[in-house]
C-alpha cells in the first residue's frame, strides 16, 4: 500500500519540474512512510510514497523496464502476481525484483493498456512509456484504491489523494455547488466529481490515456448479471462459494509482513478470519472497537466469540464522544471530502490499535454489496411484490405505513408509505438515502434562495439515474446492487477503508471485493441471495459450518456508533457552536431557520443524526480545504480512551 502522484506535459517539448511531485508526494507521507522516490522523464514526473509490505529490500519506486523506457509508480496489491510473473519469464521478460510492481512494468510492455484485465487485485497506478510519450492511469474493477485527476496550464495531474494535487500552484480551490447539492441528497458524492471544481475520480473500473496531447478515458471492466443466472443446487453453489473465497483469501494473505483482521462480530469478518487461520502458522492477530455507551450494541461479545473459536491473538477497544470529537478535524482532513461516515472515526482508532502489532488488515467489506446483506433490499423487494395485488390493496398498505409514521414518530414507516407510491427508479439513490430522505424532503426549506436557485429543484443524480438505465432489464434486486457496487461501495464505503486505515499507515485488504467473487455473486440468481426474508443466503450457507451460530443468525445492526445520542448530548455544545458560527451561515447554502429546525427536531427525538452530522462535515470540510483553517477545533474535557489487550480470547 502506497501513495502516488504524478505531473504530466500535453506539450511533448514540456519540461515539468520534479520538485512540484516532490511536494506532492510529500503530502501524503502517511501512505508511505517507508520510502520514497521521484522519477524525472522530462514531459513526466511521477511520484510515489512507499509503505513496504512485499520485496521489503528491493521494492524501491519508481520501477522500471530493463531498458528504462517504462516506469511505474503503483499503489496497491497484485495477487496473481507470481503467476504472471511465471508467464512473463516464461516469454523472456527479465526481472529485478521479486516485487508485484514490476510485474505490471513488463504486464503493460506485454500488452500495452489490455494489462489491466489480467491483474487480480487492488491498484492505482500511472506508467510513463518514454517511448510513445505517453502516461496511462489505471483504477481496479471496484475502485478499493483511490486515484484522482485534475488538468491545469497544460498539465494533467494525478494523485492517491487530493491533498497531493492542492499542492500545485495553479490548481484552485472552488466549491463545486453541485457537488454540495450531491452530498446532502446522498450523504456522500457519486460518481467522478469531488467538491472542488476540476478535481475528479477516476472511476472503478476505467482506465486513463494522455497521448498526442489528447487524455482518453475507457472503461475496462463492469459487474455483469447474466441473462441465464447459475443453474446449480444450492449446494453446489455454496461449495463452488467456498472454493473460490478460500482461494481470494489465500491471495491476500501474501505478505512479507504480519497480516491481521478487523473483527467486527459479523458474518462477513469471522468468516475471514476462519479462513485466514488456514493460510499461516501463526495466530492471527484480531481487533475490535466498542463503545462506552450502554445503550449500543455492543460487537465485542461477538467478535471473542469468533476470537475464541479460531483461536486469534485478541485485541480490544473503547472509544467515548471526547475521541470522537477530538478525531473530527482529522477526520475531515483524511477523508478529503464531507461524507456522512461517523463509523470511519470508530475504524481510525482500532487501525491505530493495530498498527502496533501489524501493517496489513483484511476485512470483511463487500460481503452485503455482492450478495444483498443489507434489510433495505429485503424491504425494496416485497414492497414492489406487494404493489402487484394493486387497486385498494396498495393504497390501503400505503395508507397504512403512512399511519404507523405518523403515530410512530418514526421516518421509515413514512419512507415506506412513498415507496409504495413511487417506482424503485424514482426512490432508490444507494442504500444511504434517496428523494425520500429527510434531508431530500427538507431541501425546499433548508436551502437558502440563492443556493437552491443555483443547483436547481431535481433531486435526480444524472450518474445514477444512467446506472438504472444500464441495468434496467435486470431483476429489482440486481439492479439495487448494481447501483450500490457503482456507487454506495466505492464513493462511501471504500473511501472510508483506503483514507482512515492509511491515515495509521496501515495496509486494508477486502477478500470478498475479490473481481471474480462479485463476479459469481452477479451469476447467481436472486432466490439464492435473498431468500425470503432471509438475506445473504448462499454466503450464509457456504459459511454455516465456520461461523458460530450466535453470529450467523445475527440481526443486522451494522455499525452502531452512539453518534446520534452523542450529537444530541455530549457533543451538543460542539453541534451549536459550529453551526452558529457566522463563518457557516454566511457560506450562502442554508435558511438559518430552517437548520435550527431541524436541530431541534432531532433533539426532540426525531432520527436527524445523519443530517445534523452532514451539516457539521461541510462546515469543517470548508474551514479545512477552503478556509485552509489549520486551528484545530476544541475538544470538551472528557474520559479518556480505553484501551485494552486480551490475549487469550
Amino acid at each position: 500500500m502506497c501513495g502516488i502522484c504524478g505531473i504530466a506535459a500535453f506539450d511533448p517539448a514540456r519540461t515539468i519540474d520534479p520538485a512540484l511531485v516532490k511536494s506532492m508526494a510529500d503530502s501524503i507521507r502517511h501512505r508511505g512512510p517507508d520510502d520514497e522516490g521521484i522519477h524525472a522523464g522530462g514531459q513526466a514526473v511521477l511520484g510515489h510514497r512507499r509503505l513496504s509490505i512485499i520485496d521489503l529490500s528491493s521494492g524501491h519506486q519508481p520501477i522500471s523496464n530493463e531498458d528504462g523506457s517504462v516506469w511505474i509508480v503503483f499503489n496497491g496489491e497484485i495477487y496473481n502476481y507470481r503467476e504472471l510473473r511465471e508467464d512473463l519469464l516464461a516469454k523472456g521478460h527479465r526481472f529485478s525484483t521479486h516485487s508485484d510492481t514490476e510485474v505490471i512494468v513488463h504486464l503493460y510492455e506485454q500488452y500495452g493498456t489490455e494489462c489491466v484485465s489480467r491483474l487480480q487485485g487492488m491498484f492505482a497506478f500511472a506508467i510513463w512509456d518514454q517511448r510513445e510519450r505517453a502516461l496511462f492511469l489505471a483504477r481496479d474493477r471496484v475502485g478499493i484504491k483511490p486515484l484522482y485527476i485534475t488538468e491545469v496550464d497544460g498539465q494533467l495531474l494525478f494523485a492517491s489523494e487530493i491533498k497531493a494535487l492542492l499542492t500545485h500552484p495553479s490548481v484552485e480551490r472552488r466549491v463545486s455547488l453541485g457537488a454540495v447539492d450531491s452530498f446532502l441528497m446522498h450523504l456522500y458524492g457519486p460518481g467522478e466529481e469531488t467538491m472542488l471544481a476540476g478535481i475528479r475520480r477516476l472511476l472503478p473500473g476505467h482506465h486513463l490515456l494522455l497521448k498526442d496531447g489528447r487524455v482518453r478515458i475507457a472503461q475496462y471492466w463492469d459487474l455483469r448479471f447474466p441473462e441465464q443466472p447459475i443453474v446449480a443446487s444450492e449446494e453446489e453453489a455454496a461449495d463452488q462459494l467456498m472454493a473460490l473465497l478460500k482461494d481470494a483469501v489465500r491471495g491476500h494473505m501474501i505478505s512479507d509482513v504480519p497480516v491481521g483482521v478487523l473483527l467486527s462480530g459479523g458474518v462477513d469478518s469471522t468468516a475471514m478470519l476462519s479462513l485466514a487461520v488456514e493460510e499461516t502458522q501463526q495466530a492471527v492477530k484480531t481487533f475490535t472497537v466498542g463503545f462506552s455507551d450502554p445503550d449500543v450494541t455492543d460487537e465485542r461479545p461477538y467478535a471473542r466469540i469468533a476470537a475464541r473459536r479460531y483461536g486469534s491473538d485478541h485485541h480490544e477497544m473503547t472509544i467515548t464522544a471526547a475521541d470522537f470529537l477530538d478525531f473530527m478535524p482529522r477526520y475531515v482532513r483524511h477523508m478529503e471530502e464531507p461524507v456522512c461516515e461517523p463509523p470511519a472515526v470508530a475504524l481510525y482508532y482500532v487501525t491505530e490499535l493495530a498498527r502496533r502489532h501489524v501493517k496489513v488488515l483484511l476485512s470483511g467489506e463487500g460481503g452485503d454489496e455482492g450478495f444483498a446483506g443489507y434489510p433495505n433490499y429485503r424491504n425494496a423487494v416485497w414492497l414492489e411484490r406487494a404493489k402487484r395485488l394493486g387497486g385498494l390493496a396498495t393504497w390501503a398498505m400505503g395508507a397504512g405505513f403512512g399511519a404507523l409514521g405518523a403515530a410512530s414518530g418514526k421516518d421509515r414507516w413514512q419512507r415506506f408509505a412513498d415507496m409504495m407510491r413511487n417506482r424503485p427508479k424514482d426512490y432508490y439513490w444507494s442504500r444511504t438515502a434517496g428523494p425520500l430522505s429527510p434531508f431530500a424532503r427538507n431541501k425546499p426549506s433548508l436551502y437558502a434562495p440563492a443556493f437552491r436557485a443555483a443547483v436547481g429543484e431535481s433531486h435526480t443524480h444524472p450518474y445514477v439515474a444512467r446506472l438504472f438505465d444500464i441495468a434496467a432489464e435486470h431483476t429489482l434486486l440486481n439492479q439495487l446492487l448494481y447501483v450500490d457496487t457503482k456507487t454506495w461501495l466505492p464513493d462511501d464505503l471504500l473511501i472510508k477503508a483506503d483514507k482512515m486505515t492509511m491515515a495509521s499507515s496501515v495496509e486494508l485488504r477486502v477478500p470478498l471485493l475479490d473481481h471474480r467473487v462479485l463476479e459469481f455473486a452477479a451469476a447467481l440468481p436472486p432466490s439464492m441471495k435473498l431468500k425470503g426474508f432471509r438475506t445473504k443466503h448462499i454466503l450464509k450457507k457456504a459459511l454455516s459450518s465456520r461461523v458460530p451460530q450466535e453470529i450467523l443468525d445475527r440481526r443486522k445492526t451494522g455499525f452502531p456508533v452512539p453518534y446520534r445520542r452523542w450529537l444530541n448530548g455530549e457533543l451538543k455544545g460542539f453541534v451549536d457552536d459550529v453551526l452558529n458560527d457566522p463563518r457557516t451561515r454566511g457560506r450562502g447554502y442554508f435558511d438559518h431557520a430552517a437548520v435550527a429546525t431541524l436541530i431541534e427536531r432531532s433533539r426532540s427525538g426525531e432520527d436527524l443524526s445523519a443530517e445534523i452530522f452532514s451539516l457539521v462535515t461541510l462546515e469543517l470540510w470548508h474551514r479545512e480545504f477552503i478556509d485552509r483553517d489549520s486551528a484545530p477545533t476544541q475538544a470538551t474535557a472528557g474520559p479518556q480512551r480505553i484501551v485494552t489487550a486480551s490475549h487469550d480470547a
